[in-house]
C-alpha cells in the first residue's frame, strides 16, 4: 500500500511535459527506496508463547508495531488493522493516511468516470506483474480492432516507472498513446489519468486502454475511473499468484491467462490457477489467450465488444 512504500512522493513525468508541481528530481533519475540507518522491525513472542500482531510506544514515544508470527516462524506485517506496516507509524495513523489518499483519488476517479461516460468511452485498466505480456497483448488487440471493416478507435495510456518504450510500441500500431513515468511510484492514479485524458482527448464511442505499472499490489486499491480492471496472469508465473496477491484478483472483473501457447513446456496448472482466482473472486471472468499465437483473441475481442455496447447504452 502506498502509505508503506512512499510512492506518492515519486517523480511523475508525462511525456513532453515538465515535472508537475512538487516534483523534486529530474525525470529518469532513480534512487533506492529507504535511507541510511533504517532500523529493522523486531518480532517477539510473549511469555505465554503467543505471536499476535500488536503495537505500543517505545521509550521515546515512537509507535512500535510487532507483526504476527505464524507456527512456521514466518512474520505477518499485514495482520494489523491497516493491513500494512510502516516504521514508527501507528496502525491508526496508517488507516487515516490510507483513507485520505484514497478519498482524494476517488474524487478524481469520479470525474474521469463522468467524463468517459458522457462520451460513451470504454476504459479498461490492465494490471499485472512485470513480464506478463500486457504490452504485446495490447499491440495484438489494437491491430485486430484496426483490421475490422468498422475500425474501433483505441487510445492508450502507458504507465511505467521509467522510459517510453511501451508507448513507442503502441504508437507503431498507429494508435495514439501517452507515456506516464511514475518515478518511484508503483501505480497510476486517477489524477494522472485525468491529465492524460486532457492530452489525448479520445473520441466518443472509442476504447481507452490503460496499461498500469507492472505491480500486483498498489494498483488494486486505486480507481482510475475505468469500467473494469483486467488482470493479466501469464503461465510463466506461478498458479498461486491469486492467493499471494488477493487484492488485485478481488478487484478485477476479468482475468486474462496469457502465453497459453507455452503450456506444453511448463508445469503450470491452469485449472488450479483459475480455481485459486475464483476462490478469491467467485464472479471473476476468465479468458485464455496468447499474444504470440492469437489463441483466444476472438473471445477477448468479443468481451471488449460487449463492454463497448454497455458503455454506449449507458451514455446520457
Amino acid at each position: 500500500m502506498c502509505n508503506v512504500c512512499g510512492c506518492g512522493a515519486g517523480e511523475i513525468r508525462i511525456e513532453n511535459e515538465p515535472l508537475v508541481p512538487g516534483d523534486h528530481a529530474p525525470a529518469y533519475k532513480w534512487a533506492p527506496v529507504g535511507g541510511r540507518g533504517a532500523g529493522r522491525a523486531q518480532a517477539h513472542r510473549h511469555a505465554d508463547g503467543s505471536g499476535h500482531s500488536h503495537a505500543h510506544a517505545d521509550a521515546g514515544g515512537a509507535a512500535v508495531f510487532h507483526p504476527g508470527e505464524r507456527a512456521d516462524g514466518s512474520l505477518d506485517y499485514g495482520h494489523g488493522p491497516a493491513g500494512a506496516h510502516a516504521p514508527e507509524i501507528s496502525q491508526a495513523r496508517l488507516v487515516a493516511i490510507e483513507r485520505d489518499i484514497l478519498d482524494k483519488n476517488d474524487g478524481y476517479a469520479g470525474r474521469n468516470r463522468d467524463w468517459l461516460g458522457r462520451r460513451g468511452i470504454l476504459a479498461l485498466n490492465l494490471v499485472s506483474s512485470p513480464g506478463s505480456g500486457k504490452t504485446s497483448l495490447l499491440v495484438r488487440t489494437i491491430e485486430a480492432l484496426q483490421a475490422r471493416a468498422e475500425v474501433v478507435p483505441v487510445t492508450v495510456v502507458e504507465g511505467d516507472q521509467q522510459t517510453s518504450f511501451d508507448a513507442e510500441r503502441i504508437r507503431a500500431t498507429g494508435a495514439p498513446a501517452l507515456q506516464i513515468n511514475t518515478g518511484k511510484g508503483c501505480h497510476l492514479d486517477a489524477l494522472m489519468v485525468g491529465r492524460a485524458l486532457e492530452r489525448l482527448d479520445p473520441p466518443a464511442g472509442s476504447v481507452l486502454l490503460i496499461e498500469n505499472v507492472g505491480n500486483l499490489v498498489c494498483p488494486a486499491a486505486f480507481d482510475l475511473g475505468e469500467a473494469a480492471k483486467v488482470v493479466v496472469l501469464s503461465v510463466t508465473e506461478g498458479e498461486d499468484k491469486p492467493l499471494k496477491y488477493p487484492d488485485m484478483f478481488a478487484a478485477a472483473r476479468l482475468m486474462l491467462v496469457n502465453k497459453i501457447d507455452l503450456l506444453p513446456y511448463l508445469s503450470f496448472d491452469l485449472a488450479r490457477a483459475i480455481e485459486f482466482a475464483r476462490r478469491i473472486n467467485p464472479r471473476l471472468e476468465v479468458i485464455q489467450v496468447s499474444a504470440s499465437s492469437g489463441a483466444g483473441l476472438d473471445e477477448w475481442l468479443g468481451w471488449i465488444d460487449a463492454q463497448r455496447l454497455a458503455a454506449r447504452d449507458a451514455q446520457p
